[in-house]
């Protein structure tokens, strides 16, 4: 018998999911997004579930991204199918979180990038230690930062969603609370004991007063001027901008943009604007969805996915210079898709 990659279960008061990959810093696969759903679903009107505990096992991370390799091994056969029912699935796992009756409170260690983003990001009570490291790294990859997380960046202070979408910059669990991505900060010293209080009692109440994090955040601080820098228009300004500023930080974040994707921050800029209008976790998947139904086919994703976790030469060639990224190629990647390819098979 194979190990459960997703371990879901009941315990006291509690529904439990656990991500059981730690040698693979518990990336998330087709398989685990469905069990996750499967869970929820059956969780929503059971009387002995008062609340959701979400965790993971290991140190390293609590879901360090999606599992791309079979969507990448599938897009290079000419196969767009199993990363287009993926990310379907998954979207609509994403969504039930965000939308579930019940609290669910998730414990981020480590990496939460990517996939973890969208279960842990999307939880009623985001918890974070002083290992956390959460991301939205996928512009180098070329991919966007999908899962929800265009809602989680277009709802952060200022401009500080753009920032984080294009750069991929790391957060830790200030940067976190102040950027919206998490909660409340608890050492991890205490989190078996908070658990277990939570599956005894199935009371939310019992959560702790918040703690303020060991470590200074740096987005506060930078805040004055990514404003400055991510209101502009588009990519292109943004740029401009980066170049003249002089500073270490605009500098530095321009090395940053250089290396990702064209195509994907000029969609992901727009992805953040479009959701910031709507403000839903629904709009927001359905416009990502947008990219990446077509991201193996038309865009940089199996050129990224090649050169950042296959090859690992770390140099993508995009298929877009930063200067030369025509309009009709970010369009076509946004444009609204046929009623065929809805996530939302059903309303919950």
């Amino acid at each position: 018998m194979t190990e459960e990659t997703m371990i879901a279960r009941k315990e006291g008061h509690a529904g439990r999911l656990t991500f059981n990959r730690p040698k693979a810093l518990n990336a998330l696969d087709h398989e685990m997004a469905m069990a996750i759903e499967a869970a929820l679903d059956a969780w929503r009107d059971d009387p002995e579930v008062d609340l959701v505990v979400i965790d993971a096992a290991g140190d390293r991370a609590f879901c360090s991204g999606g599992d791309i390799a079979a969507v990448y091994r599938a897009g290079i056969a000419g196969d767009y199918a199993p990363g287009r029912d993926f990310w379907r699935d998954e979207y609509r796992m994403n969504a039930k979180i965000a939308e579930y009756p019940k609290p669910i409170v998730a414990f981020m260690q480590g990496f939460v990038m990517g996939g973890g983003v969208g279960v842990g990001g999307h939880a009623s009570h985001r918890i974070v230690g002083e290992s956390t490291q959460v991301a939205m790294p996928e512009s180098g990859i070329g991919l966007i930062p999908d899962v929800g997380g265009t809602l989680l960046l277009a709802r952060a202070p200022g401009h500080v969603g753009e920032y984080l979408g294009l750069t991929g910059a790391r957060m830790n669990a200030t940067d976190a609370l102040y950027a919206g991505f998490a909660d409340m900060f608890v050492p991890e010293a205490d989190w078996e004991e908070l658990k277990t209080r939570l599956i005894e009692t199935g009371n939310i109440d019992t959560l702790p007063h918040p703690r303020t994090p060991p470590e200074p955040g740096k987005l506060e601080g930078l805040r004055p001027e990514i404003d400055r820098i991510f209101w502009a228009e588009n990519l292109s300004a943004i740029v401009a901008k980066l170049e003249t500023s002089g500073s270490e930080f605009a500098e530095k974040t321009y090395k940053t943009v250089l290396r990702n994707s064209a195509l994907s921050m000029e969609a992901t800029l727009r992805l953040i604007r479009m959701t910031r209008a709507e403000n839903t976790i629904r709009a927001a998947l359905t416009h990502e969805f947008r990219f990446t139904w077509r991201a193996a086919e038309l865009g940089d994703f199996l050129e990224g996915v090649r050169a950042q976790i296959i090859d690992k030469d770390r140099n993508p060639q995009w298929k877009y210079a930063l200067d030369a990224l025509p309009e009709e190629a970010v369009a076509q990647m946004l444009e609204p898709l046929g009623p065929e390819w809805a996530i939302w098979e059903e309303t919950t």
